[in-house]
């Protein structure tokens, strides 16, 4: 999807079946901090700032069943529990998936590979994690509405590339220089997008991006990545602002 050429009547539509969401779930949360299980996990936590406004939003809770902590990836339930985001909020986080994971080349933007479908089956599913998470994210997802309003008078999805990258801009990063008045949409945008990306790299084309090679034998030394994949992957980290933490030590 081209962000320049975005209409107003835009709509997502997910082009993955629910047995295929469910496997992306299972390959996105046994590579996530956050597992399909119902203890505490490493997650993001919600913590209040005294300036910037903040929607004040009713989460109705997720009461379905889960299918236990040793799901079957191979050939998955058809739907154990019901999807969730409307589809207003599903455009909006093709949108901003897109914004993060663009098309380029031969490579798919992040909506064109169902990534927000994949987004949707995270936050629905009936697990602690998924759980803290689907606050986090409904929360930036109407705070970025709010903010647009605020702004330009318009829903998010509705502004034009410029006016969506100005918001974008300020809430992308979450660090000691964020503003106190975005440090908490800073934050739940950061979970989100760590989301976004885990999804994409899921995927053969978001492996085939990052010039991995999985399951493929080497004959001889292994001679490391190539000067392209290296110089790919210094981008990449780069654009995210990782580059200072890649090869720190612990």
């Amino acid at each position: 999807m081209n962000t320049n050429d975005r209409m107003d009547s835009y709509k997502y539509i997910s082009g993955m079946t629910r047995r295929e969401s469910l496997k992306w779930l299972g390959l996105l949360a046994a590579g996530s901090t956050v597992g399909l299980t119902t203890g505490c996990t490493k997650v993001l936590e919600d913590t209040p700032t005294s300036s910037g406004h903040w929607p004040d939003i009713e989460i109705a809770p997720i009461t379905a069943k889960g299918y236990g902590t040793d799901p079957n990836l191979v050939m998955p339930p058809a739907s154990p529990w019901p999807l969730t985001l409307t589809q207003s909020q599903l455009t909006l986080v093709a949108i901003l998936s897109d914004l993060l994971v663009p098309k380029e080349g031969n490579i798919p933007s992040a909506s064109e590979l169902n990534v927000p479908s994949v987004i949707d089956e995270w936050v629905s599913a009936p697990y602690h994690g998924q759980q803290k998470d689907r606050v986090t994210i409904l929360h930036a997802l109407a705070w970025i509405d709010d903010e647009s309003k605020i702004r330009f008078d318009k829903l998010y999805s509705t502004l034009n590339n410029a006016q969506q990258h100005a918001i974008l801009d300020d809430i992308a990063y979450y660090n000691d220089d964020t503003p106190e008045h975005f440090q908490r949409i800073a934050k739940a945008f950061n979970r989100f997008k760590e989301l976004v990306l885990a999804a994409f790299f899921c995927t053969p084309q978001g492996c085939k991006d990052i010039g991995y090679l999985g399951n493929v034998p080497i004959a001889g030394d292994y001679p490391g990545p190539s000067t392209e994949a290296k110089a790919h992957l210094e981008h990449i980290l780069d654009e995210l602002g990782l580059s200072e933490y890649a090869y720190k030590e612990d």
